[in-house]
């Protein structure tokens, strides 16, 4: 992508001078490139030849400063180069240091407050009893608590208050650290990873973006005189400084302040430079190339974006306090904003400062390797500082500029002669630019730097690829199925929530219906939605069960606890369903396994999957068994009323039992046999002998009240019918008898050992 803005203005070729060197406006020879080897005497530059030039517009970052195998090696140079500035922004940004400079202020006024009348109040119980009764002590404690109580109260309150209320804003986004010290880690990890990636951002942008930046700002291409007096200076310091290009130099109409700045690609200075000599110009050009040579501003645009939320809000009272100069403007704007500014001015700024002023003292030296020492010391002596920001930040990094005294002390120190000394110069030249570009990257901090982030990479993909394959709420789901398909209720109850577990109370009897054969599990398993709120969870569940296909919806839950201390787990929080069974005394079997039983009816929890129920089949009734289907996420289940009906060869049976029963009733000779439905009646004689036949069995009913129980009845059409023969004693002597009557049998038929027994009784 190329610049935007006009092409920079041809150099001019300055004319040729004895042994092909170049002038420069002071009358100097300029340095061979740094690094390069020491020419021959009266060597140099070939007549007329055009220094190398910038690069050409089609590269992306053209204009971007030489000694860079790359343009991400300059980027990475320049990132890697402040770690305490990028610190001290990334502290104050992304651990909400202004707020916490809030929480701290009112939380110690609320506490100061309350200490300074609790102070004042209940200063006598602050003195313990032994020490109030002392002699002399006593007396001077109780005056100098009486007097200084809230003022040391409300002291001390304000400490605490401003101390807690600063602290629980640092903390309490922290608060599932406590239970899970890995979320510590990854929490950190998240924040450094979106803290540098929005850097990053801004860098790349920024650099991108600088002409169309620079051109809003106010920033113009030079025009035909101007560059006739700037540019053979620019070209000359370059080279004095061996640079075989140099930066896009831009201008600002500003005839009253002298100032100038070098940005990644671009320097840029005010129309009140061209009023300074053509020394004090190169010297401040000097000093500018040095820090686009060193990618001072990438290291500062870099800062700036790790912590850009706080630059973007300390932006505004930057700019009213600068639009409106005015105390009482500066002082309603600090009201408002103060801990914005306080946070950018104790803290970001101190860390950044370090860089700052070693790049200042870079820049100074530079110029005095390029030969403009005199010039460095007059702009010096003459202004505080030749650079100033035009936005709150470019401002408040300038104010951490080395003072002007300090840098003059460090223009005395001694240095090689450029024009006699061109060797030493150079070595020094090649030690200035030494500590930055492709150096900076290869030494051992950037190395164990780029190592750190290239293992944090690893591992968070590490830990995502795992996260995406084992701890996702399809992945419980996978395992709860699967677990069904191999019968293993263990297995399947372990992915249930702890909760859900503790209700299944016996879960040994369910693992025996689901490890019996009659058990059938749902197949063609696959999860096909999953909507997640927070650590709740709703799974679409696609599966075949008894032939048909069906979906049904499972819920959730993330565990609260981690394993090891990373990942958590999903749990599904669906009960299983509740199958009812009636009560009684013989138990139903489910899958062959015998159900609880009670006088009232039970509930049976069962897993996902078709169950067979049966009852009890003995001598007198059987029952057919069901096959009872339960869905996933179902919590009742219904369809197993099952009813007994009674065995075809139990009517028989129990015709025989009462026949022989009226048989042995039958073989008594007696009027009314006990137990028996015979009886005659000898209307008051005295009966001598008797004996029964029973000339008709009765047609008994059987009923069914339970299934070893049922009732015996004989309907009234269907009774049986008994003759008695024997004599009577009376007035009138002996006399004979035969009667007939007819009879019905009642009582219970039961299963006792396996066999049926008739005990009569009433009907």
């Amino acid at each position: 992508m190329s610049d935007l803005g006009p092409e920079p203005q041809p150099r001019p070729t300055p004319p040729a001078q004895t042994a092909g060197a170049r002038p420069t406006p002071t009358g100097e020879v300029p340095l061979r490139p740094a690094g390069g080897a020491e020419p021959a005497d009266g060597a140099g530059p070939a007549d007329g030849a055009e220094p190398t030039g910038p690069r050409s517009d089609g590269d992306r970052f053209a204009h971007r400063p030489p000694g860079y195998p790359s343009a991400l090696v300059w980027l990475r140079a320049g990132i890697l180069r402040d770690w305490r500035g990028v610190l001290g922004s990334f502290l104050a940004t992304w651990f909400y240091v202004p707020l916490a400079l809030v929480s701290a202020v009112w939380g110690g006024l609320a506490l100061g407050l309350y200490g300074l009348i609790a102070g004042g109040t209940r200063s006598d119980e602050a003195v313990p009893a032994l020490l109030r009764d002392a002699p002399l002590v006593g007396p001077l404690l109780d005056a100098f608590v009486a007097r200084s109580g809230g003022v040391v109260g409300g002291f001390a309150g304000f400490v605490v208050g401003a101390l807690v209320g600063f602290l629980v804003v640092l903390v309490l986004p922290w608060r599932n650290a406590f239970d899970e010290p890995a979320n510590l880690f990854t929490g950190l990890a998240g924040m450094v990873v979106a803290a540098g990636l929005v850097g990053v951002l801004y860098t790349v942008g920024r650099v991108l973006l600088e002409p169309w930046l620079l051109g809003v700002s106010g920033a113009r291409p030079l025009s035909r005189r101007e560059a006739e007096r700037l540019r053979p200076l620019l070209t000359d310091c370059a080279a004095r400084l061996g640079l075989p290009g140099e930066p896009r130099l831009l201008i600002e109409d500003d005839p009253v302040l002298t100032n100038a700045r070098a940005y990644a690609r671009h320097v840029v200075v005010t129309t009140a430079v061209l009023g300074c000599s053509d020394e004090e110009i190169a010297a401040l050009l000097s000093h500018e190339l040095v820090h686009w040579r060193t990618g001072d501003e990438v290291t500062s645009a870099f800062i700036r974006g790790v912590g850009l939320p706080l630059v973007l809000v300390h932006a505004l009272p930057a700019w009213l306090m600068r639009r409106f100069p005015h105390p009482a403007t500066d002082f309603v704007v600090f009201l408002f904003f103060w801990p914005v500014l306080l946070t950018m001015r104790y803290l970001v700024l101190p860390c950044h400062r370090r860089d700052v002023r070693a790049a200042e003292y870079r820049a100074d030296t530079g110029a005095v390797l390029a030969g403009h020492r005199e010039g460095m010391r007059a702009m010096l002596e003459r202004r505080r500082s030749f650079e100033t920001g035009r936005s709150g930040w470019d401002e408040a990094v300038c104010a951490t500029h080395p003072p002007s005294e300090l840098r003059l002390d460090r223009l005395d120190q001694p240095a090689p002669d450029p024009v006699t000394d061109r060797a030493a110069t150079a070595r020094d030249l090649d030690a200035l630019f030494g500590g930055t570009g492709t150096a900076a990257l290869n030494s051992r901090r950037a190395l164990l730097l780029v190592g750190a982030l290239v293992l944090v990479s690893c591992l968070g993909g590490g830990l995502t690829a795992a996260q995406w394959a084992f701890f996702r709420p399809q992945a419980a789901v996978g395992d709860y199925f699967a677990a069904l398909d191999d019968h293993d209720a263990p297995a399947a109850l372990a992915q249930l929530t702890p909760d859900v577990r503790a209700a299944v109370g016996d879960d040994g009897q369910l693992a025996r219906m689901v490890e019996a054969k009659g058990y059938q599990p749902p197949t063609d398993v696959s999860v096909t939605a999953v909507e997640r709120d927070g650590d709740e969870a709703s799974a679409t569940v696609a599966y075949t069960l008894g032939g048909q296909q069906l979906t049904a919806e499972l819920s959730l839950r993330r565990d609260d606890s981690a394993v090891l201390g990373l990942f958590h787990r999903w749990r599904i929080a669906a009960a299983p369903a509740s199958l009812t069974l009636p009560g009684g005394p013989a138990p139903l079997t489910v899958n062959g396994v015998p159900a609880p039983t009670g006088p009232e009816q039970v509930a049976v929890p069962l897993l996902p999957g078709a169950y067979t129920v049966a009852g009890e089949s003995n001598a007198l009734s059987e029952t057919a068994s069901r096959v009872v289907y339960v869905v996933p996420g179902q919590q009742s289940v219904s369809g197993a009323e099952l009813t007994p009906t009674l065995r075809p060869e139990a009517q028989s049976a129990a015709e025989q039992s009462v026949r022989s029963y009226l048989d042995a009733c039958a073989a008594q000779a007696v009027a009314a046999p006990q137990g028996c439905p015979l009886r005659y009646y000898s209307g008051g004689a005295t009966v001598k002998k008797i004996a029964w036949k029973i000339t008709e069995y009765p047609t008994i009913e059987l009923t069914l009240t339970g299934p070893t129980t049922a009732r015996v009845s004989t309907a009234y059409e269907s009774q049986g019918s008994a003759r008695a023969t024997g004599s009577t004693v009376g007035y009138f002597g002996t006399t004979p008898f035969t009667d007939t009557g007819t009879f019905g049998v009642s009582g219970v038929l039961s299963v006792v050992d396996g066999k049926l027994t008739f005990q009569p009784g009433d009907d």
